[in-house]
């Protein structure tokens, strides 16, 4: 393998894309899995590892293994999307799950271009009877095929919205709307009636209904949502509870942030 050239001032962003090669599927790598993914020889991963290590972002859990450090997260925790708008949205999100016992999804929009975009979710709440679900805390998932990810791009302009369907609609199963067309339809109807809906576009068996909110103040635009078993989804019930959340959620962030 060719090394990729690390000078001075390449050096973070070498090291940046070391650590973003840690995934949920894949949270602990070895120097030569990670010289792999990023093109850099393994004597050049050594020496950044090296450096992560001494920082605490990267820690070894095995002699010839890595995984991202407790600092990396300590950092993480310090944004706003984590200290103020999931921790004024926990509270209503349990009381929602307590009046379902579905599961709840908070998330934002990811993503440094609309063709990159991403419904990041920052936080749920299940019980043991929620419904199994493919999302978790910090993993992103497509947009068109999510009903977070739906209430969000139905918020978004026809420039933004066409620039998103051009990086292409990956189904995620049979379900999932693929084209153009279909998904502005779905988001006009989303639009109308106030929240938007997904029935097994995500994961065979489960349905959907969320409902965004506009951003507050140094916030991003959020969506809360019920992801609920598909044969027992209540469209006009859960769309009313989920709806008065997210106003709940919206008028306390408003009240506490724009003064």
């Amino acid at each position: 393998m060719t090394d990729r050239p690390v000078g001075r001032d390449g050096v973070f962003e070498r090291a940046l894309e070391l650590l973003e090669c840690f995934t949920a599927d894949e949270p602990i790598l070895s120097a030569a899995e990670i010289a792999q993914r990023t093109g850099l020889a393994v004597s050049s991963v050594h020496r950044l590892l090296a450096k992560l290590l001494t920082a605490g972002f990267v820690d070894k859990v095995h002699p010839q293994r890595y995984a991202v450090g407790l600092r990396l997260w300590k950092v993480g925790e310090l944004s706003p999307v984590l200290l103020e708008l999931r921790e004024a949205a926990l509270p209503l999100m349990l009381r929602l799950y307590e009046a379902t016992g579905e599961n709840i999804q908070l998330a934002v929009l990811d993503g440094r271009t609309p063709q990159t975009g991403r419904a990041l979710y920052i936080a749920r709440a299940v019980g043991v009877s929620s419904s199994p679900t493919l999302t978790r805390i910090g993993g992103a998932f497509p947009l068109h095929t999510t009903g977070v990810g739906k209430a969000l791009l139905a918020a978004q302009d026809a420039d933004w919205l066409a620039d998103y369907i051009r990086g292409g609609l990956a189904p995620e199963t049979r379900f999932s709307l693929t084209t153009g067309s279909e998904l502005v339809r779905d988001l006009e109807r989303s639009r109308a009636r106030g929240y938007a809906v997904t029935r097994e576009e995500m994961s065979l068996g489960t349905a959907s209904v969320a409902v965004a909110f506009d951003r507050v103040a140094h916030l991003p635009a959020a969506a809360i949502g019920v992801v609920t078993e598909v044969h027992r989804f209540r469209e006009r019930e859960l769309s009313a509870m989920v709806a008065a959340s997210a106003h709940q959620l919206h008028a306390l962030l408003s009240e506490r942030f724009d003064r």
